[in-house]
């Protein structure tokens, strides 16, 4: 199967649990209201919804943090079933979905983007309910985006005629786009090349935002990372030995052929990090979450891109279980 750039496959029947588990508890009933630049708003309970109409869907789910898992089963409601009843007004021009989440999350489309990929609202998945961890009761799916663009716990459409940013847009950078063929996973870096530069030299990056941020080939040895934001950050070919990522958000950092003895990942998002060709050896894992991590080439055909890992690499037992199966057998062959 052709995978868009840089994803792999997730083991085969496994849907990885992304984000928040359970949405926020109310002592209401559960609805999805349409609202905003509509004729007609309206509200509709969960049985009103699973009495309408469902539809069969077959989409290819596409995570930001680099897995895919294709020929998902969804049954559900068309996106345009539901504004035909509300009747969008022509200053139209966006939609925004909202869940009833802690975080309160959305995410955002245009109208017509929103409407030509096919969003559907999903109930069913592969023939049974959608489970509470993966959106249940009701969660939109938007083919051909990044899953970040389908939302869990869907309890609110707008209409709306400027853009309103999502949650993962606006506070973790995310492209707003989202086009997995174009890779269009992040937005623009969030400090300059001269502060960035400053940063590397003072080797501090504890509790600061700085996705993208590019290290490449820099001597960060002892590095202190703690609790930073680092998406997409670029280590790659750096020294690092001795630095500290504890509880860092590190999801598709780039580390290929750096050399990481010693340091420590502790409670860290590695989630879609790349460690092709980097040195582990001694490098503790404990707690860290490495959903779509990379170790080795998907072919393992390459000792070129296969990281240094040995007995004294720190990688619990529980976690290897959400890698892929070409991932899982290649670390398990190295801690033994």
């Amino acid at each position: 199967m052709l995978l868009p750039p840089n994803q792999q496959l997730v083991s085969q029947g496994k849907w990885p649990v992304v984000g928040e588990k359970v949405p926020r508890r109310l002592d209401r009933p559960w609805k999805v209201e349409v609202t905003g630049l509509v004729e007609n708003p309206r509200s509709w309970g969960l049985e009103e919804l699973r009495q309408m109409p469902l539809e069969d869907f077959t989409v290819d789910i596409h995570c930001v943090t680099r897995w895919s898992r294709p020929g998902s089963r969804f049954r559900g409601i068309p996106l345009a079933a539901l504004l035909t009843k509300s009747e969008p007004k022509p200053s139209a021009r966006y939609i925004s979905f909202g869940a009833r989440s802690e975080r309160n999350h959305s995410t955002s489309l245009p109208l017509k983007d929103a409407l030509l990929l096919g969003v559907f609202l999903a109930l069913e998945f592969e023939d049974s309910p959608i489970p509470e961890e993966h959106g249940g009761p009701v969660r939109t799916v938007t083919p051909g985006r990044y899953f970040y663009k389908s939302l869990k716990w869907l309890n609110s459409i707008e209409l709306l005629a400027e853009d309103r940013l999502g949650y993962w847009e606006a506070e973790a950078g995310y492209h707003n786009t989202a086009d997995p063929w174009r890779e269009e996973r992040y937005m623009a870096p969030t400090v300059d090349r001269r502060e960035a530069q400053r940063l590397i030299e003072s080797r501090d990056f504890s509790n600061r935002d700085l996705r993208s941020i590019d290290a490449d080939g820099r001597d960060l040895s002892g590095l202190n990372a703690r609790s930073a934001l680092l998406r997409d950050a670029n280590f790659r070919k750096a020294f690092l030995r001795g630095a500290r990522f504890d509880s860092a958000n590190l999801s598709n950092a780039h580390f290929q052929g750096a050399d990481l003895r010693e340091a420590s990942f502790r409670d860290a998002d590695v989630e879609g990090a790349d460690f092709c060709g980097a040195d582990l050896r001694d490098v503790n894992f404990t707690g860290a979450s490495i959903f779509g991590a990379s170790f080795t080439a998907e072919s393992g055909d390459s000792s070129d891109l296969q990281a240094v890992i040995d007995e004294s690499t720190r990688i619990p037992a529980e976690a290897l279980e959400s890698l892929t199966e070409v991932q899982q057998e290649f670390v398990r062959m190295r801690l033994r």
